[in-house]
Formats: C-alpha cells, sequence, structure tokens
C-alpha cells in the first residue's frame, strides 16, 4: 500500500488468473497494478483519489480460459474468499473491490466484510443499482449464450427484474478448447483502441440501440467485464445517432459506489448479514 493521507484504501481484486502461457486467455498481467488492471486508462480518473493495491486472484482450477458457463464461475467463486478475509484482517483497506462482471463470490464476501467494516462491491450489483438512479430500465450488452443466462440469475438475485428491460448478446464469445477459428473479440478491442474500424463496437452499438428502440431500456449496462471497453464507443455512438443517455461499465461504477458506502459510514445491514449469534434477530423472514 502506498504512503499517504488518502480516504480510501482499496483491494481490487480479479475472480482468477490463468498460466502466463495460456492458449486462450488473451490479456497477460503486467509486471505493475496499473499494467494489470484491465481498461486502466479508463478508469483510472475513478482510482486518484484512491491508494490501492491490486491481486490477480486465484489460480483457476477449471483451465486457462476465462469464465464463461455456471460451473466455471462456482470454482472460481470460493477462491476470492480466503483473500477478501486476509485483506479484511490486515486492516489495511476500507473497500474492496471485486473485479468481473460475473461478480462470483458477491454475497459471501460481503457476509466476510460486514463484521470488519470493509465495504465490498461488485461490478453487476453497482452497474444495475446506479442505472437505476438515473433511469427507469437498463440494459445489459453481454456475450455468450452462457453468460447470458448465469447473468439473468444475477438480475433476480439482485431484485431488480422489473427494472431490467433486457440482456442483448452482441455475437463474441471467450476462446475455449474446442473452437478454433471464432471471431476474436481481444482482436476487435485492439483494432477499436488503434482507430480502427471494429466489427465489435458497431454490433455493440446496434444491440443498445435496440435495447432503446425496442426494449424500453434508458440506461446501458455491461454484463462481463471482457466487454467494459466498449462503454466509451457505445456512448459515442449512441451520441452520433442522437441518443441522450447514460452508459455505464462495472470498475468504475463498483469504486465510486464503495466510495459512496464509505462517505455515508454505512457497509451491509446485519439482518440481511448477520453475524453467527446476533444479539437481537428477526422471529420471521419475510419475502
Amino acid at each position: 500500500m502506498e504512503n499517504g493521507n488518502k480516504r480510501y484504501r482499496f483491494l481490487l481484486v480479479q475472480p482468477f488468473h490463468v498460466p502466463d502461457d495460456s492458449r486462450y486467455y488473451e490479456r497477460k498481467l503486467g509486471r505493475t497494478k496499473e499494467e494489470s488492471l484491465m481498461n486502466y486508462e479508463m478508469v483510472k480518473h475513478h482510482l486518484g483519489d484512491v491508494e490501492w493495491e491490486f491481486d490477480r486472484g486465484t489460480l483457476a482450477s477449471y483451465g486457462d480460459w476465462a469464465v464463461e458457463n455456471r460451473e466455471e464461475f462456482g470454482l472460481v467463486s470460493g477462491g476470492r474468499l480466503g483473500i477478501v478475509r486476509e485483506a479484511c484482517e490486515s486492516g489495511k483497506y476500507n473497500g474492496i473491490i471485486l473485479l468481473g462482471g460475473g461478480e462470483p463470490g458477491f454475497f459471501e464476501c460481503r457476509e466476510i466484510s460486514r463484521k470488519y467494516g470493509v465495504v465490498v462491491t461488485a461490478n453487476a450489483f453497482s452497474q444495475m443499482y446506479l442505472a437505476t438512479m438515473l433511469g427507469n430500465k437498463f440494459s445489459v450488452i453481454d456475450f455468450a449464450e452462457t453468460h447470458n443466462m448465469y447473468y439473468r440469475n444475477l438480475v433476480f438475485q439482485h431484485r431488480l427484474e422489473h427494472r431490467c428491460a433486457s440482456i442483448r448478446n452482441f455475437g463474441y464469445y471467450h476462446p475455449r478448447p474446442g473452437f478454433d477459428g471464432e471471431e476474436s473479440l481481444h482482436e476487435e478491442k485492439e483494432k477499436a483502441l488503434r482507430g480502427e474500424p471494429s466489427e465489435a463496437v458497431q454490433r455493440a452499438i446496434a444491440e443498445a440501440e435496440s435495447a432503446l428502440e425496442e426494449d424500453g431500456a434508458e440506461v446501458i449496462t455491461f454484463g462481463c467485464s471482457g466487454c467494459f471497453w466498449l462503454k466509451p464507443f457505445v456512448e459515442e455512438g449512441l451520441k452520433e445517432r442522437g441518443w441522450d443517455v447514460p452508459v455505464m461499465e462495472g470498475y468504475g461504477a463498483s469504486i465510486e459506489l464503495a466510495k459512496l458506502m464509505i462517505n455515508m459510514g454505512v457497509n451491509a445491514s446485519g439482518v440481511t448479514f448477520p453475524v453467527d449469534r446476533p444479539k437481537r434477530r428477526p422471529r420471521r423472514v419475510t419475502l
């Protein structure tokens, strides 16, 4: 942790990492935290008033590719719990940001952190709830059918099914064994960052516009963190088509929500996340 007097002391935790020689995971960790944090240039203004460290997460046990389905999310979710507990016990942090659009282990990490007074935020939760403050309904731009269905569960888990207009799939996948030759979202990202035409950007803009026109969305969010980089491109593309709507991504939303909770002196309800033997408890849990 850096030396300084900044109010916010955050640990940013990836859901997993894979070996550096992976054939299927195209984004490599860097030598510094700035190089390792995905889309750092896009989100660094959120970190200007934060002392922060980066944790790469545990080694993925299922293979050397990115998490995409329920089984893989289940396997990586447990890996974060020890990292979060150790971070809370260290006393070094007042906020922990769980990176990754599918936010594996989020509720469990909140349960751990509450007793230490440490705020934990995650990417889907933060985007969704901030989106509900900005418009009546939001839509999610995402990819991979298995991830779409997993993400739909997150919408229900956060009890926002009546505020989510749709989840729209713009037609890409994470690389994995047995599916060689598929279109690469990583290559599309590199094209876009070089200022070249990108099919992924155009598809994402088209799906976002359809969400606004056809689904009743008023705010655009993103699902998998692998497509968070699209935020400025979708934002600009919608503006060029005449739309004046907020476009959000998970990293910035999670960082800013953590700051808000710290500023307000709140964390999570002790009724929602009780200690093992609470002094008071409700006699009935209602739905």
